[in-house]
């Protein structure tokens, strides 16, 4: 499964309770639509580390990083071009 699909499949599996894709789009704010807040931050990191096999940094932890599925997808790109 690609990236951005499995980012997206947690979120919506696990924030929306929900299997439609069209639920939440791509770039809508996860932060401010009140999908995730810091405790689902704190779970997609989680996610993200095991899934992914990445170290994140708590200062890493900042909504820019995390708030819509296409900024997590591109967080997760720049983190595995650096371990590559």
């Amino acid at each position: 499964m690609p990236q951005k699909q499995q980012i997206k499949t947690f979120i919506l599996q696990n924030f929306l309770f929900s299997d439609d894709p069209s639920a939440v789009g791509d770039q809508d704010s996860l932060i401010q639509g009140g999908i995730i807040d810091s405790t689902g931050i704190h779970e997609l990191v989680f996610f993200l580390e095991d899934a992914f096999k990445l170290q994140i940094a708590a200062e890493e932890m900042t909504p820019a990083n995390f708030d819509s599925i296409q900024t997590v997808d591109a967080f997760v790109s720049r983190k595995l071009a650096v371990v590559v």
